[in-house]
């Protein structure tokens, strides 16, 4: 009797899942393949984006060693179109030595140009704009007013990364203007302050030595 009941148990299973089966067998068809075919496109999205990284370092590095060459023009050259068609990363990293392959190739003009777009641009960190603006000041240091390159540097000095170097040359542009006092006052800050770089440090002592300290 048991026999009967198990057979019939079974075939009551049978008929519903025959039932679920007709109704809803297509959708999860369709479920399957929308899986399948979701698994496939992420593979091929990490395969693509994987194959892109590749070519932008090797590209990357390609221009790298057109400007340890002193091939700046090239290398310059290389970096932009890098920068045109990378990703945010690698655009900004290649606008940066696009900007100091131009300098050193004798466009400070353009290279100045670069610095103060990445100065102003929202899709970097803050970190980054910030560098834009010390590299920006320091290709400028030698001929624009001291003052006002001074002032675009000072909230780089009061905190952050590059406090040293920033205050570093607010310290030289304050010789520039002749205010020897605030000159010493900056270089004896950065050779008193123990996390400062030590080749800034350095000099930072040397100029209060050539100052009379």
């Amino acid at each position: 009797m048991a026999d009967i009941f198990e057979e019939v148990d079974e075939e009551l299973k049978e008929e519903n899942f025959k039932k679920l089966w007709d109704r809803y067998g297509t959708y999860l068809i369709a479920a399957v393949i929308l899986l399948v075919g979701g698994v496939a496109a992420y593979k091929f999205w990490e395969s693509y984006t994987y194959d892109q990284r590749q070519a932008y370092s090797e590209a990357f590095i390609s221009a790298i060693a057109l400007a340890e060459e002193g091939k700046n023009s090239d290398a310059a050259s290389a970096f932009t179109i890098i920068a045109e068609d990378a990703s945010v990363g690698y655009a900004m990293l290649a606008r940066f030595r696009e900007a100091s392959s131009r300098r050193k190739g004798g466009d400070t003009s353009a290279a100045i140009d670069i610095y103060e777009t990445l100065a102003v641009d929202d899709s970097i960190e803050p970190l980054y704009q910030d560098l834009a603006v010390l590299l920006s000041v320091m290709a400028q240091a030698d001929k624009d007013d001291p003052k006002a390159l001074s002032n675009r540097l000072a909230p780089l000095a009061a905190d952050g990364p590059w406090r040293h170097t920033a205050g570093e040359y607010i310290g030289l542009f304050a010789l520039r203007q002749g205010d020897t006092a605030a000159a010493r006052k900056r270089f004896e800050m950065i050779a008193d302050d123990a996390q400062a770089p030590r080749g800034t440090r350095q000099r930072a002592a040397e100029l209060l030595q050539t100052l009379g300290k």
